[in-house]
């Protein structure tokens, strides 16, 4: 199963309704990121089992070429022997025969070993090739996860601000703000209004006070020098 296959778990058809029906993307990303490491986790476990095995055939087949080179000296060893004159020389003749045909065997076995470990060796190099293809594919969706989370949070904010400056008239605003500039313009005049007719009464209550004032100062100062003179101070 191809990697977007297991991302979305859905066949194209679907895809597209859940585009429509607007399914959030973050869940479904996150969703498939879960399964790419649980899928990982499997390929992990089976490439180690699968090294194992290479690895132990490749020793087994090593065993084996160790024991055909065994029996091939054992072989040697007999028919040393023979021309030694310590072992009559049919028997050790039809020992070593029997040496040399064990040493086949094992010869045998070391190439099928061999050649068995080769092809485990190479799944185990496609297991591998596998698992780091899923690791950087997990590792560009976790980053794009983050982006994309960044991105929907932005876009939601922005959203709202849009919704928010959407739901404002405008053309009411600025009539309301007319309406509120002409009222205070009326205060202000009335103001100034009600300030001139205040001037104006005290004006002419100030002028008569005055005028009393001098009156009264200049009487005032004509008693004082009458009253000066009487005394011959003046």
């Amino acid at each position: 199963m191809s990697i977007f296959k297991r991302l979305f778990k859905v066949g194209q058809s679907h895809a597209h309704t859940i585009v429509d029906k607007m399914e959030d993307p973050i869940k479904i990303t996150e969703q498939g990121i879960r399964d790419l490491k649980k899928d990982l986790h499997e390929a992990m476990k089976s490439l180690a089992e699968v090294k194992g095995i290479a690895i132990r055939t490749r020793k087994e087949a090593e065993n084996k070429k160790k024991l055909a080179a065994d029996y091939e000296r054992k072989a040697m060893l007999l028919l040393q022997k023979t021309q030694q004159g310590e072992m009559d020389q049919a028997d050790a003749e039809r020992l070593a025969t029997e040496a040399l045909s064990k040493k086949e065997t094992q010869a045998g076995e070391a190439v099928r070993l061999s050649q068995e470990a080769e092809r485990h060796e190479k799944m185990a190099a496609t297991l591998q090739a596998n698992v780091n293809k899923t690791k950087s594919t997990i590792t560009t969706f976790d980053n794009d996860l983050v982006t994309l989370k960044a991105r929907a949070k932005t876009a939601a904010s922005t959203k709202k601000i849009n919704q928010q400056i959407a739901k404002v008239d405008s053309s009411g605003t600025i009539s309301m703000l007319e309406k509120m500039k002409a009222k205070v313009d009326e205060e202000e005049s009335l103001a100034i209004a009600y300030g001139d007719m205040a001037n104006a009464d005290k004006s002419v209550d100030d002028e008569i006070n005055a005028a009393l004032s001098d009156s009264k100062s200049i009487s005032a100062s004509a008693g004082l020098l009458e009253l000066k003179q009487k005394m011959g101070l003046e």
